[in-house]
């Protein structure tokens, strides 16, 4: 596994999650998923918290998921709720 497999590996992630889930949600079931891989893949193991997010911000450029929120209600934008990621 390298980090530019996240992008892909999030989003199906995310999808097995009724395609949208809070954070903490996703990153267990991530780890889940996908930790034997995450142990043999060299530094990715330490960095990927990190790097999941960084595959986030990947998915809301490809128009593969939702813009975040920053606040706690976005009035009915198309954006996903604080604290929440959700795909496309």
């Amino acid at each position: 596994m390298i980090r530019q497999d996240l992008p892909n590996l999030l989003y199906k992630t995310i999808k097995s999650l009724g395609s949208k889930a809070v954070m903490i949600d996703i990153f267990k079931k991530f780890w889940k998923l996908y930790s034997e891989e995450l142990k043999k893949s060299g530094d990715l193991f330490y960095t990927w918290n990190y790097d999941i997010r960084w595959a986030a911000t990947e998915l809301r450029k490809q128009k593969r998921m939702k813009p975040a929120s920053k606040k706690e209600n976005p009035h009915g934008l198309n954006m996903s709720p604080k604290g929440v990621w959700e795909i496309i």
